[in-house]
C-alpha cells in the first residue's frame, strides 16, 4: 500500500468526520480514561496520521522518557506498515522521524510560561513549524482555568491544534450528569473537543462528549483493539 492509500484508509479519517472535520488550529482536544486505557497510543496515532500527511508535530511528556515515547512511535508505525503492506518504509519512517520534536517537562517547578516560551521557540525561531502539539502525561488535578487558557491562545497564535491526554482519577461517578469527567468540568469551556475511552469486553470504544459546541452528539463508531491498541471502526 502507498503512503496516500494509508492516509486515506485511515480510522482517523473517521474522527475527524465526527468531529466537523476534526479539531483544528487553536482549539484543544482531550482524550481521557481511566489508566492504561490506550490514550497515549490514541495521541500517537492522531500524530503518525499528521506526519505522514507531511505536517510537524511536537509532541511534550511530562511523565515518560523520551525513549518511551519513541518506542510508542516505533511499535505503532511498525503494526500499522505491517498491517497495510506499505511500500518504502524506509523512506517513509525518516520523514516521520524528520517531522517529529519530543521534549520532556518536569510538572512541578516548571512554569506554563516558561513551557510556552520553549515551544514559541522551537516554532518561530527553530523554523520548526508544527501544525500539531502532543500532550502527554500532563496532571489535570493541578491545572487551573488560566492554565488551559494561555495554552488555547498560544495554539491560536501560532496556528497549532493541541490534543492532550488526561487520566480520570477517584471512585465512581467519574462523570457528571453531562458526561463530562469532574476533573475536567471547570476548564470545559476551553476545550472544543473531548473523547471518553471506555473499556469493553473485548474492545475499547471512543465516545464523543464535546464536540465544538455540542455536547454528547453522537455515538463514534471507532474503537481501540483490545491487543494491538489500533485505532479501528466498530
Amino acid at each position: 500500500m502507498l503512503k496516500e492509500e494509508l492516509i486515506a484508509k485511515s480510522p482517523v479519517r473517521l474522527l475527524e468526520r465526527s468531529i466537523e472535520g476534526g479539531l483544528k488550529p487553536g482549539n484543544i482536544g482531550i482524550i481521557a480514561s481511566r489508566k492504561g486505557i490506550g490514550k497515549t497510543s490514541v495521541l500517537v496515532q492522531l500524530a503518525l496520521d499528521k506526519l505522514l500527511q507531511g505536517e510537524k508535530v511536537i509532541h511534550v511528556s511530562f511523565t515518560a522518557h523520551t525513549s518511551y515515547v519513541i518506542s510508542w512511535y516505533e511499535n505503532i508505525f511498525s503494526e500499522l506498515a505491517k498491517r497495510r503492506n506499505l511500500e518504502h518504509l524506509g523512506e517513509v519512517k525518516d520523514d516521520l522521524v524528520k517531522n517529529r520534536v519530543i521534549m520532556n517537562f518536569a510538572q512541578e517547578g516548571v512554569s506554563i510560561d516558561q513551557i510556552l516560551r520553549s515551544l514559541k521557540a522551537m516554532v518561530v525561531d527553530g523554523g520548526f513549524k508544527a501544525k500539531t502539539l502532543i500532550v502527554d502525561g500532563y496532571d489535570f488535578t493541578q491545572a487551573t482555568k488560566d492554565r488551559l487558557q494561555k495554552v488555547k491562545e498560544f495554539a491560536g497564535e501560532m496556528g497549532i491544534e493541541v490534543w492532550y491526554s488526561c487520566t480520570l482519577l477517584g471512585e465512581e461517578p467519574l462523570v457528571d450528569k453531562n458526561n463530562v469527567p469532574m476533573i475536567l468540568r471547570e476548564y470545559i469551556d476551553s476545550v472544543s473537543v473531548l473523547i471518553l475511552l471506555e473499556p469493553k469486553a473485548e474492545y475499547i470504544h471512543f465516545t464523543v462528549v464535546k464536540d465544538h459546541d455540542v455536547m454528547n452528539p453522537h455515538d463514534l463508531k471507532l474503537k481501540l483493539d483490545a491487543k494491538t491498541l489500533l485505532i479501528a471502526e466498530t
